[in-house]
């Protein structure tokens, strides 16, 4: 953590006294902690113990402008490596997930571009709340990531799960963010997302429903680990993240082009794209008029991308391949990675609750050379990104799984 600029907010509730020990134990361990009150929080622990552990002014006011030559939250929010949010109450989280800035917190909060992780406390049943839940998982969904709260006595009298985490959990917990985004430092990592379009005529088209969320959480997951992204990106229905190199392409021809011109400088290449199989033999120039009882379309295949990367990789680089099934879902995985000379493939029964296009979620098998190599529960999309790129990254370091499966 040395060098780290960590932004440590706290929210009104009685575990904000961990918050105490929890800024001494970050800025022992060598971060510099820039601490943000809610004027609630203050009513609990008096700012001067904060100043004190910290060796800096306490932020509590968005009116309180002490230098003039910056605005102070805008500062903190560009200065800042990560932002914790320690103890988080009901409150905050809501006003996060909806974008609600009426304080010095949820102002900076609005404001930075750093990766937020979240240690809620509150009573048992507020934290069970669906609403609770709901905008947890908005945020979830969007990157932040939680320390979870612990299961004991709580200050109400209830027994239940709501506990702030302990400080050294929190600590550990960020030390763990801040070395995972090094495990793909000075890496090029190459993400394909979204459903390509075939074009029919110029107003009708061929293409399927995928979202381009799991591509999307990837390409987010590869950028906090420190990796130089490039995103070739379909049609999708969700927002396209920021911070890395975007490539727009519309039919599988455009997105294999695009791929493959920029295949020689890639460590990993992540095909989770859904590439249309199939496209029209010929295009209509005009919008084709509705005349006859049928209309007959003869259709032609389209390349492989994934074929034609595995074949074309060299020793040193890593491919991840995906594969959306609806049944026979291991033996068609293991076909697909040995045939395509994958490193890993990640398959899912599309017709699974929690699994589907368009999700938040995702139920996968992880499979490599060998066979099934994990086989986790219903996660995130972003926690399944997480989880691969961790594989992916171990495996380059060692140099596992290229060479035996490019000589497959």
């Amino acid at each position: 953590m040395r060098g780290k600029t960590i932004i440590l907010g706290v929210c009104g509730g009685i575990a904000a006294f961990k918050a105490a020990a929890l800024c001494s134990k970050l800025a022992q361990a060598g971060a510099e902690v820039r601490v943000i009150m809610t004027e609630s929080a203050a009513k609990f622990v008096a700012p001067l113990t904060f100043q004190t552990l910290s060796r800096h002014e306490v932020a509590i006011d968005t009116f309180d402008e002490k230098d003039p030559s910056v605005v102070s939250h805008i500062n903190l929010a560009d200065s800042a490596d990560l932002v914790v949010i320690a103890p988080a109450t009901a409150n905050m989280i809501g006003k996060l997930a909806h974008g609600i800035a009426d304080d010095m917190l949820s102002t900076t909060l609005l404001a930075t571009e750093a990766p937020v992780m979240i240690a809620p406390a509150m009573n048992v049943h507020m934290y069970a709340h669906p609403a609770v839940q709901a905008n947890m998982q908005t945020l979830a969904d969007r990157g932040v990531r939680y320390v979870e709260p612990g299961v004991g006595l709580l200050a109400c009298g209830y027994v239940g799960k709501g506990r702030l985490a302990e400080p050294e959990d929190i600590v550990a917990a960020i030390g763990q963010f801040f070395a995972q985004q090094q495990l793909l430092r000075g890496k090029k990592v190459l993400v394909t997302a979204g459903g390509t379009v075939e074009r029919i005529d110029p107003v009708r088209y061929l293409t399927n429903d995928s979202s381009g969320k799991m591509g999307f959480a990837i390409a987010e997951q590869a950028r906090l680990m420190g990796a130089d992204v490039t995103l070739v990106v379909a049609k999708t229905s969700a927002a396209i993240p920021t911070g890395m190199q975007i490539v727009r392409v519309e039919s599988t021809l455009d997105m294999m082009e695009a791929v493959l011109s920029r295949l020689p400088e890639q460590d990993l290449i992540i095909k989770a794209a859904a590439p249309a199989d199939y496209r029209p033999v010929e295009r209509a120039e005009q919008k084709i008029k509705k005349k006859e009882e049928e209309l007959t379309l003869t259709l032609v295949k389209n390349p492989d991308i994934l074929q034609a990367v595995g074949e074309r990789k060299t020793p040193k680089q890593f491919v991840i391949g995906f594969a959306a099934e609806t049944h026979n879902l291991d033996a068609f995985a293991m076909d697909k990675l040995k045939r395509k000379k994958c490193d890993l493939l990640v398959a899912n029964d599309v017709t699974a609750e929690g699994a589907g296009f368009g999700t938040d979620t995702n139920v996968v098998k992880i499979f490599d050379q060998h066979g099934l190599l994990e086989a986790p529960p219903m996660m995130t999309k972003a926690q399944v990104a997480e989880r691969l790129l961790t594989l992916a990254a171990e495996r380059l370091a060692k140099g596992e799984g290229t060479d035996e499966c490019t000589q497959k």
